[in-house]
């Protein structure tokens, strides 16, 4: 009985060490796969970048030429752009610091 139990546990390590060898696999593929898309995203991204580039040496260009301070417009846009992200933050503290009361009902 000795060697038939012992013989029992070995099969089931070895079923169990075989479904763990299948799940690193599966995990591999997924890293693989990942790392593919990644590697995807990135092009695009600096495809997508030197695009940018472009399009706003050209932008800048175009407003030289209609004796548009070009400097002067994307300041002003940084700062609108600032404002409207401090006002969205600014809201979005204020729901987070209502829900609390909300549910408790004051």
């Amino acid at each position: 009985m000795g060697l038939g139990s012992t013989a029992k546990k070995i099969q089931a390590l070895s079923d169990h060490a075989e479904q763990m060898y299948k799940q690193v696999q599966e995990l591999q593929g997924r890293i693989t796969r990942l790392e593919e898309e990644v590697d995807e995203t990135h092009e695009t991204v600096t495809t997508l970048d030197h695009e940018l580039a472009e399009q706003r040496a050209l932008l800048v260009a175009m407003a030289e030429e209609q004796g548009l301070d070009a400097e002067a417009i994307l300041a002003e846009a940084a700062i609108e752009e600032a404002e409207d992200d401090d006002a969205a933050d600014a809201d979005d503290e204020a729901t987070v610091e209502d829900a609390p009361a909300a549910e408790s009902g004051e």
